[in-house]
């Protein structure tokens, strides 16, 4: 059981980055979600709403964000000194706007008015206290540091579909392989090198997962979430993947041995 692929995803809801490694810190993978989109209402604003923002590519480069918008060009995120508070579900969290060449360029692009806002270190938005008691934090992902995936579940999915889909609809941060399909319904702790991640809720699923990465366009016929939601419906949701919390600082690598330490 080993590493097979990794994922981040500087701006919340614009296409990820597959890498070799990532860092670890106290939010997670390093640079992962710490800026987000949010509309007049500093609402935050995805591609359940929005599925074209898909087509909107982002680059990481020495802690550094740039996007590039279909038809405007290539803008860096850069912070400006101005504060605003922000929504995303329920947790209003204090970020910082971004210079306003590529929110306006964003706002071109989605024919509403839009802004990047960051999530500097200072500001602390915790994790689902209902799932960790740990006072641990989290970026602007939905809930939680890391979303883990199968290659193997993935397969098994497809097997049911008649178009195939890709991991990349599932925006996943570590995708592991060497184990069943659904093996990860049962993991609760995982070693990755030396990096321990806690499971702690199964990823419950939404419209985004109709999103095609590569088009930005929702697939009319809602899979593959009509598919999962007829065998992977649970309390929980409709399920793919598991959300997990590290333990400390550290790196993860494509290759990385993986072992589960505890299952049911």
């Amino acid at each position: 059981m080993k590493v097979h692929s990794l994922f981040v995803y500087p701006v919340k809801s614009l296409a990820g980055i597959e890498v070799d490694r990532f860092d670890i810190d106290d939010f997670g993978p390093a640079g992962d979600r710490r800026w987000m989109i949010v509309d007049d209402d500093r609402r935050f604003v995805t591609q359940r709403e929005m599925p074209e923002l898909a087509r909107v590519a982002t680059t990481l480069a020495e802690k550094r964000v740039a996007i590039d918008i279909p038809g405007e060009g290539r803008f860096p995120l850069i912070a400006t000194d101005v504060a605003l508070q922000v929504l995303v579900w329920r947790d209003w969290v204090p970020a910082i706007i971004g210079r306003p060449e590529a929110n306006e360029a964003l706002s071109r692009f989605c024919g509403r008015s839009l802004r990047f806002v960051y999530m500097p270190d200072s500001s602390f938005r915790r994790v689902d206290a209902g799932r960790v008691e740990a006072y641990r934090r989290v970026g602007f992902a939905d809930g939680f540091p890391f979303l883990v995936t199968n290659t193997a579940s993935l397969s098994e999915l497809n097997g049911r579909l008649d178009a195939p889909v890709e991991m990349r609809r599932f925006r996943p941060n570590i995708v592991v392989e060497g184990v069943g399909p659904w093996d990860e319904d049962n993991w609760q702790l995982l070693v990755i090198g030396d990096n321990r991640l806690s499971i702690v809720k199964p990823c419950s699923r939404c419209v985004m997962t109709t999103v095609d990465p590569a088009t930005g366009q929702k697939d009319t016929a809602l899979q593959p979430l009509r598919t999962l939601s007829g065998y992977r419906k649970t309390s929980d949701g409709v399920i793919f993947g598991q959300n997990a919390i590290h333990e400390s600082p550290g790196s993860i690598r494509v290759g990385d041995p993986v072992t589960v330490n505890k299952s049911e």
